[in-house]
């Protein structure tokens, strides 16, 4: 994401102009847009005309509105956002109060004006719009004929293949139509590795399933790289790291997160983090519930949260929002999509409960 204009009056009142770069960047907009903001962004229009003879034709135009946000929905598979809302800013095409729906685009600027930006949508700006924060853990999370390869960037968890290959079973005495599909099927994910995995940013690279698939496919990998002179596998090799998990779906991920030889491994690197502090915070939501909260899109609700966050950093505490996208956030779905995990100085507990129950009053 890119930072182009930023206007945030004393009152926390103002506007901010971005340019998403790519499909992550509308999962972060997702999560700046709330009902009643202003939307200004460039769209298509359909409009009627009529001729000087009285024939009436139509003809798609691309103009720029402004939009009160009633509606926004996101399509996680594609990235996609799309706003709904009324418009506020009458043109030649568009009459003031007419119904509109905005799909933002990769690489056209849009501006979202807000009457109050708290501190929980700034940080999610200054993330989005870091290019340090990018995908630094790739996981390839296979079985037999099945892999999701995935990315872990800080806000969340992208799919960006799934490979599957029907693998026929071994018969007694021949296991070549076996092998052949086997090998069709490491192919293809090799294949995908390369497409999928930018080698200049990921640190590491999991390889994990069930049994031997793991190993059998780290083993063709590597051959096929030194036959078909593959450099960037070849110089990258140290990446790589096998590790076992119960199956080849996507929600074996956590699982893989979690084991101590890869928490190791991945000490320096952003998903790690996020699943030690999601594993915290279900400890304390057991043992101490009060310290621990929800997120909320009710107004009310949120400032309220807001301002118990800013509390917390003041007194030298560390907040962390999990994505519902997230593979350290995917176990909230069922709850509000986002989570906050409050984590206090021992020395600082008393004190800072005492400032977020007088600010609830």
């Amino acid at each position: 994401m890119k930072l182009v204009h930023k206007d945030i009056e004393k009152d926390n009142a103002g506007q901010v102009t971005l340019i998403p770069e790519e499909a992550e960047d509308m999962w972060h907009t997702y999560n700046l847009l709330q009902v009643g903001d202003s939307l200004r962004a460039s769209t298509i229009r359909k409009v009627q005309t009529e001729s000087s003879t009285g024939s009436v034709g139509s003809s798609r135009v691309r103009t720029t509105l402004t939009l009160c946000v009633e509606t926004i929905d996101f399509d996680s598979q594609a990235c996609r956002l799309r706003v709904k809302g009324t418009n506020i800013q009458e043109n030649q095409y568009v009459k003031m109060g007419a119904y509109h729906t905005i799909e933002l685009e990769l690489n056209r600027n849009f501006t979202l004006a807000k009457k109050v930006w708290d501190s929980v949508v700034l940080d999610r700006i200054e993330q989005a719009c870091d290019p340090a924060q990018k995908a630094d853990v790739a996981a390839v999370v296979m079985q037999e004929g099945l892999a999701n390869l995935v990315l872990v960037t800080p806000a969340m968890t992208l799919l960006r293949a799934k490979v599957e290959v029907t693998i026929p079973r071994k018969r007694k005495g021949s296991c070549a139509q076996h092998d052949k599909a086997l090998e069709r099927f490491y192919e293809a994910v090799m294949q995908g590795i390369l497409r999928h995995f930018n080698f200049d940013v990921v640190k590491c690279i999991l390889v994990a399933s069930p049994g031997f698939v793991k190993d059998q496919f780290i083993s063709y990998l590597f051959k096929e790289a030194v036959r078909q002179d593959c450099k960037i596998l070849l110089e990258n090799r140290s990446k790589f790291m096998v590790v076992h998990s119960s199956s080849g779906h996507k929600y074996s991920l956590k699982e893989v997160l979690c084991d101590p030889a890869v928490t190791a491994r991945l000490s320096d690197t952003k998903a790690a983090g996020e699943v030690k502090a999601l594993e915290d915070f279900y400890k304390m939501l057991q043992q101490e519930p009060d310290r621990a909260f929800y997120g909320h899109q009710d107004i009310a609700t949120r400032s309220r949260y807001v301002r118990l966050v800013d509390n917390v950093k003041e007194n030298g505490g560390n907040v962390r929002i999990f994505s519902s996208l997230h593979v350290s956030g995917e176990q909230l779905n069922q709850l509000s999509g986002v989570a906050a995990i409050l984590r206090f100085p021992i020395a600082d507990v008393s004190e800072a409960e005492e400032d977020s129950s007088s600010d609830e009053d």
